[in-house]
């Protein structure tokens, strides 16, 4: 079977590989559609520190059960379209212990620490899979992203009456404003760019800020009578942003972090004391909690999918796509590979 290989730093290929084979309570997947995210292009460039060459990336799946063995026959059926939680949990840990699996210290991400999914057929265990009958491939796609930013939304205990501002509308911010909507909570969507502006509002946005145009602070102070936002949740990952969020939120607010800012950060730490504030990371997603809600509101029509995707391209285009990405971040929130275009 064919896949797309990351062999070194900007350097890929198209390779033959061997196609899996289901052991017992494993399902074998026919890829139809994987998405690329902001790790596939560090990946790409050879500056995700997770990663070793030569790396199979993807783990943004949409898939149709080819096979079944074990327990998951009584669980799901040849034919059914699905997503898959890409994570794996050692049991043991810390975070397993206190039943956040999803933080494992030995965590395993298909594409980042293991191969992943831009190939043609994979093999995942069977409890790492979820259906919808009425969602599309492309919104199947979008599942594991969207649960990274309803986590974020969850480490925020967003709920009604809360407001809540995200920086940065990528993908993931997107999936934190949708995920912070979905619980109950008053979104104000920031980004420096308009476009993105108003697919967060599609998101579940109530408000937004172009920090390019205007004094965010200033913009945010009167959006919450002076009060600051009682959350904030950074995605944009920059030092100046990382601070940003600790002097933006309320007194008593919430601070959530995902990722990792791209250098080392400085802050006035009077603002931690002085406004007993809440910092928290954010790791990947839930796979009980996050992925069922995720598919429950795009169930609902409730997240603007066509919107989101900048272009769906062949397995054989994938490299090229991730180049463009590369050469301009700023013109793509999400690709997406589609291997049916192969066969």
């Amino acid at each position: 079977m064919k896949a797309l290989v990351i062999t070194a730093p900007r350097e890929t290929e198209i390779r033959d590989v061997p196609r899996p084979t289901a052991a017992a309570g494993e399902a074998l997947l026919r890829v139809r559609m994987v998405g690329l995210c902001g790790s596939d292009l560090n990946t790409y460039r050879g500056t995700n520190p997770m990663v070793t060459y030569p790396r199979i990336p993807g783990h943004e799946i949409a898939a149709t059960v080819e096979h079944l063995r074990g327990e998951a026959a009584e669980r799901f059926r040849v034919g059914d379209n699905v997503t898959v939680s890409p994570y794996t949990s050692c049991g043991k840990c810390p975070s397993c212990r206190r039943h956040r699996p999803n933080a494992c210290r030995t965590n395993q991400t298909l594409g980042i620490q293991r191969d992943g999914a831009l190939t043609e057929y994979l093999t995942v265990p069977w409890q790492k899979l979820y259906t919808s009958a009425s969602l599309s491939l492309k919104e199947l796609a979008l599942v594991e992203p969207l649960t990274v930013g309803f986590h974020a939304a969850d480490r925020g205990q967003v709920s009604a009456g809360d407001t809540v501002a995200v920086l940065g509308c990528g993908a993931i911010g997107l999936g934190a404003v949708a995920g912070a909507a979905f619980a109950g909570g008053r979104v104000i969507a920031v980004d420096i760019d308009d476009a993105k502006l108003t697919i967060a509002c599609g998101a579940g946005a109530a408000e937004t800020v172009n920090s390019a145009k205007v004094d965010l602070a200033g913009a945010l102070a009167e959006l919450t009578a002076g009060d600051g936002p009682d959350v904030v949740i950074e995605v944009i990952g920059l030092p100046a942003t990382f601070r940003s969020a600790v002097e933006l939120v309320a007194f008593t607010g919430r601070v959530v972090y995902v990722g990792y800012a791209k250098a080392p950060v400085e802050y006035e730490t009077k603002l931690f004391v002085q406004k007993e504030l809440d910092i928290r990371g954010s790791r990947n997603a839930s796979s009980s909690r996050d992925f069922p809600r995720v598919i429950e509101m795009l169930q609902a029509g409730r997240f603007p999918t066509d919107q989101v995707i900048t272009c769906v391209v062949p397995l054989d285009r994938a490299a090229q796509a991730l180049a463009d990405w590369d050469a301009n971040p700023p013109a793509t929130t999400k690709i997406l590979i589609d291997l049916d275009a192969r066969r």
